[in-house]
């Protein structure tokens, strides 16, 4: 503790010696306020004295004085903050794909691996492919590229897909039973590629049971997790276990490469969900995808393009000041 504290914890009340022994846990310039403010208020024993009320409007107005100084401090602590990627990137790309789907294995992968890219690839625990191609999503993920969990059995909210069973509309779930299903998703994975640890893309992006998120739930199971929703602003803004992310339907290759450079421009990061490569639902053309594909490679200079699991590593320790803030 400061000497400044010492001494005015020996000329105060008790009080004023549990208020010092709190100082030594405030760092730097808001600990030489607080000693300020302790040493003024030995002089001010409110056990003493006549003038009893015009003591406690000193104190008052003291501690008010204080709380301004350390707020002022901390905004300006925080304002300091700058959140940086690695290598003096100035923004980051996800490409993700959704569902297992054999184009993924076809077309999607081999792309991104011809410019030196790897993906996140969220399978589904029922995909038919990583049942009929299991060697080949293996040897996929030994390549570099992520298997993420998509869950066992892609359930959605049954009210705004018609095309979702009833007895995986996500509404009939249960935070049991979803959690239970998650946890046997990532055993499966774990069996295919051997890795303790994915991320999770929430189905539909939707994360709600009977209205009720399970956003917080899930922590306990993944690093990070997409979500979707627009671009963030600024990257303090992220939520890790809700990143969002473009779902793209037939975009044209200067579409997204638009949606990168509103990274580059924010120094964010663009997450994009892809699901069918090359032909099929929620597409995105060979072409198109290629195009983007060439941007990338071309920026590599600015640009960090890699698995949003290794991307959310990053983030994740880059807010950690910034989340001290807020606690």
């Amino acid at each position: 503790m400061d000497s400044s504290c010492r001494r005015s914890a020996g000329e105060s009340t008790s009080w004023l010696l549990a208020w010092n022994d709190s100082v030594s846990k405030i760092p730097d310039k808001r600990r030489a306020i607080s000693c300020d403010f302790s040493f003024i208020m030995a002089r001010f024993d409110l056990t003493k004295g006549k003038n009893f009320m015009e003591k406690r409007r000193f104190t008052l107005c003291a501690s008010l004085i204080l709380l301004l100084g350390l707020n002022g401090l901390q905004a300006q602590e925080k304002q300091s903050l700058k959140f940086a990627w690695p290598e003096e990137k100035k923004a980051a790309v996800c490409l993700t794909y959704d569902d297992g789907l054999d184009c993924h294995l076809d077309v999607a992968a081999p792309a991104l691996e011809r410019h030196g890219f790897r993906g996140t690839f969220y399978v589904t625990g029922n995909s038919v492919s990583l049942n009929s191609r299991t060697g080949e999503w293996r040897a996929m993920a030994a390549r570099g590229h992520e298997l993420g969990n998509h869950t066992l059995f892609h359930p959605c909210h049954g009210s705004t897909y018609d095309w979702v069973k009833p007895e995986y509309d996500l509404d009939s779930y249960t935070l049991e039973r979803l959690m239970s299903e998650l946890f046997t998703a990532n055993s499966l994975l774990k069996a295919v590629d051997g890795r303790e640890e994915r991320s999770f893309a929430y189905t539909c992006t939707n994360h709600t049971i009977k209205g009720l998120s399970f956003v917080d739930d899930i922590r306990t199971l993944f690093p990070a997790a997409r979500g979707g929703g627009e671009m963030p602003a600024a990257m303090d803004q992220v939520d890790p276990y809700y990143v969002p992310s473009w779902g793209v339907v037939d975009p044209t290759g200067e579409e997204l490469i638009q949606y990168v450079e509103q990274a580059i421009e924010q120094g964010t990061m663009a997450v994009i969900m892809f699901h069918s490569v090359g032909g099929g639902y929620l597409n995105v053309s060979s072409e198109a995808h290629e195009q983007l594909l060439s941007y990338l490679d071309e920026h590599s200079d600015i640009l960090w393009v890699d698995t949003f699991q290794n991307v959310m590593k990053h983030v994740s320790s880059e807010l950690l000041p910034f989340q001290a803030f807020t606690e």
